[in-house]
Order: structure tokens, then sequence, then C-alpha cells
């Protein structure tokens, strides 16, 4: 499993209108997609800043949501952030709510 995150820089008093927009239009879309499992979002008491966790089932799935949605993503949430966001792409190496476990050192 994979896991894809996105750090942003939301605008001032936009907190609220950035989870509105996940919960209508991302998320929506991120579930078309092959490989999709879970969507994750954080956003600290400030508003300042969010996090978005996205997992997939493999990091090709991921990379083609980059390369084919992200961009449409962007668009959507251009009126909430302030900049480029900050995207990583990583292995999910522990999760007890879906069960990956670490690999046994051979």
């Amino acid at each position: 499993m994979f896991a894809r995150t996105v750090r942003m820089e939301l605008k001032p008093n936009s907190a609220t209108e950035f989870t509105q927009l996940l919960e209508k239009d991302v998320i929506p879309m991120l579930r078309k997609q092959r490989g999709f499992k879970d969507e994750i979002a954080l956003v600290p008491t400030d508003g300042k800043e969010a996090v978005a966790i996205s997992l997939w089932e493999e990091k090709e799935n991921a990379e083609s949501y980059n390369r084919s949605i992200y961009p449409e993503v962007l668009k959507t949430l251009a009126k909430v952030i302030v900049g480029t966001p900050r995207v990583d792409t990583l292995e999910v190496t522990n999760s007890t709510f879906h069960k990956v476990a670490a690999r046994q050192a051979a």
C-alpha cells in the first residue's frame, strides 16, 4: 500500500471551505480512481495549513492519479490554497486500520 501526502498552505479563514470542497468535489473524484483506498485530511486548529493523505493499493495507482486527475483537484482547491502544495509518495509500512504490518527481515 502507498500513501500520497499533500501539504498545503490555506488562505486565511478558508479551512471550512477546504473541508467542504474535499467532501463535495475531491473525494468523489478519488473514489472513481483505480486502487484508491482512503483519504485522510488534517487541519490544525489555527487553520493555516492542511495535510491530505490518500492511500492507494499500488504506487502506480497513485502515480496515475497524479498525472490524470490531480491537476483538476488543484484547480478545485485554488480558491482556498496559497502557492504550490508539496507532494510525496511513500510506502505504508504499518497501519492498524488497514492491517498493514512491517515486512519481516529476510
